[in-house]
């Protein structure tokens, strides 16, 4: 039971100031991608612009080619996930449904990969892609990261609380395994696999240090590489900087709030018992 003094103690204050501290940040993004350069240096600093400067956001595209890193970000996301979705649905449904020797050492292998940290195996990456001639190249960006321990983790849990009888059922009307994959189970794993999609989504187009090493040129430079080297020529036009990180942002907020019933479908399905 909890001491009396914590049951008194209004918690949803609590969780007001956290929600609070959380979005001044953004807040503080947004308006001060809509200031001028004096206001943004001036102390005391202003919550608020006095006239909203929208043609920040037009001199950051004169500035740099965003709508290239964007595009780049774009390609490189869509094809990873298409890679990490095929490979999550194969790998988890065979762990979870096929009986093979050495199924569980395997995978056991497989959530030990999880704990290497990416120091460790960044220079033999590298090397590999550079004997490959794939070094500033798409390739570098896509191929490494079609496979997603974590996604393949989360879809054998969810495969294996499905019940057998669908299985059986499914044998008996004649189903192959892999019909049933695509007849059964992947339109019973929606919620899971856009929570997979968010979570490999984000970490794309929020990916900054792997892309940084392997890509040279501006071509194809993706768009936080971009914006760091636009932000190392512009350290103190803070606005131009906001306005271009708030651009950079919008696409995640939107797909969150789009997503944000699946996500919570799955974590809840996922407390569920076998």
């Amino acid at each position: 039971m909890p001491h009396p003094q914590f049951r008194k103690f209004p918690i949803h204050l609590l969780l007001i100031v956290c929600g609070i501290g959380m979005v001044l940040p953004f807040f503080w993004m947004v308006t001060t991608s809509l200031k001028t350069p004096l206001e943004a240096l001036r102390f005391p600093p202003t919550w608020l612009p006095s006239a909203a400067q929208f043609e920040n956001f037009v001199e950051v595209f004169r500035q740099i080619p965003l709508w290239r890193y964007m595009g780049n970000t774009v390609l490189i996301t869509f094809a990873s996930l298409m890679g990490v979705l095929l490979t999550g649905v194969l790998a988890a449904y065979a762990f979870a449904r096929f009986k093979f020797p050495g199924r569980e050492i395997t995978f056991m292998l497989f959530l030990a990969l999880m704990m290497i940290p990416m120091p460790v195996y960044l220079v033999p990456s590298y090397m590999i892609l550079f004997k490959l001639g794939w070094i500033d190249t798409y390739l570098a960006m896509i191929v490494p990261w079609t496979v997603n321990i974590f996604g393949i983790f989360l879809l054998r849990q969810h495969f294996r609380q499905l019940p057998e009888d669908l299985f059986e059922a499914a044998k008996l009307d004649g189903c192959s395994r892999f019909a049933a994959l695509f007849r059964i189970v992947l339109p019973l794993s929606k919620p899971t696999l856009v929570t997979i999609t968010v979570f490999n989504v984000i970490g794309s187009w929020n990916s900054f240090f792997w892309p940084l090493i392997v890509t040279h040129s501006d071509r194809i430079r993706p768009l936080q590489v971009g914006l760091a080297y636009f932000s190392r020529e512009q350290s103190t036009n803070y606005t131009l900087l906001m306005a271009a990180t708030t651009i950079a942002i919008i696409p995640l907020i939107v797909l969150f709030f789009v997503a944000q019933k699946h996500i919570i479908q799955s974590q809840a399905r996922a407390g569920l018992k076998e």
